[in-house]
């Protein structure tokens, strides 16, 4: 079936000498995996390496055999041009760390529409604001309510936050909780938006120490997910 769809890459992997499989989020069918098959070696082809960077907007034409294989990609193109994001040192080692991250939490072969614009939307605001050292811990927090364990704040007044439960919580249990500045922070980042993220000040230290737990977060919720390789490189360029 052939399918033209909006996608943002999540990894590429080479393939041989002069192939890629690349993982995509699409518009139409959620997750797949492509394999670009002689993508290096042609030089007129409709397919281009620089358009399987991470994180890439792209339109493509697409033939979904649904069978759970590696599909095939006809043409692609940029839906969106970044400015910045591939050039800049910092938006780069985020653009790697995120799509890293989604890499490892998106599982579902099916059309999620509101995660899709969301992608979309967050990452064309990240490209186009120079105020980014606090982008990565709220993009994460928010993108946990489209994987079902956005934070309950019902009692955003508690002294702990259950990382298990997903809750705050008046008393302290075995389970990984949130407290002292690490569950201030992690609370300024509850109902704002992208443009009011620069208005959290903290210091490196306290970013890593709430992003560890916002890993840890994950890993408790999304089952077979991994910490992402792209940490240390991330923690060396925010450093």
């Amino acid at each position: 079936m052939q399918v033209t769809t909006k996608a943002i890459v999540l990894s590429a992997l080479k393939y041989g000498d002069t192939s890629l499989i690349v993982k995509i989020f699409t518009a139409s069918d959620g997750l797949k995996s492509y394999l670009l098959k002689g993508v290096f070696a042609s030089k007129k082809g409709k397919l281009k390496t620089a358009y399987f960077q991470p994180l890439m907007q792209l339109e493509l034409v697409a033939y979904h055999k649904n069978k759970g294989t590696l599909e095939t990609v006809r043409e692609a193109k940029p839906s969106y041009h970044y400015q910045s994001l591939h050039t800049d040192i910092t938006k780069n080692a985020l653009t790697f760390f995120l799509a890293e991250m989604l890499s490892n939490s998106i599982q579902e072969e099916e059309d999620n529409a509101n995660l899709f614009e969301f992608l979309e939307a967050s990452l064309q605001w990240l490209d186009a604001n120079e105020e980014i050292s606090n982008f990565h811990l709220y993009f994460l927090i928010l993108l946990t309510k489209y994987f079902g364990f956005y934070p309950d704040a019902t009692e955003s007044n508690a002294p702990y936050f259950d990382l298990l439960e997903g809750a705050f919580s008046y008393s302290i249990s075995l389970n990984p909780m949130l407290l002292g500045e690490n569950l201030y922070f992690f609370k300024q980042f509850l109902g704002i938006n992208f443009d009011a993220i620069h208005a959290v000040k903290m210091n490196k230290k306290k970013r890593q120490e709430l992003l560890k737990s916002i890993i840890l977060y994950y890993e408790l919720h999304l089952h077979g997910f991994r910490k992402p390789k792209s940490l240390a490189i991330l923690n060396e360029v925010f450093s």
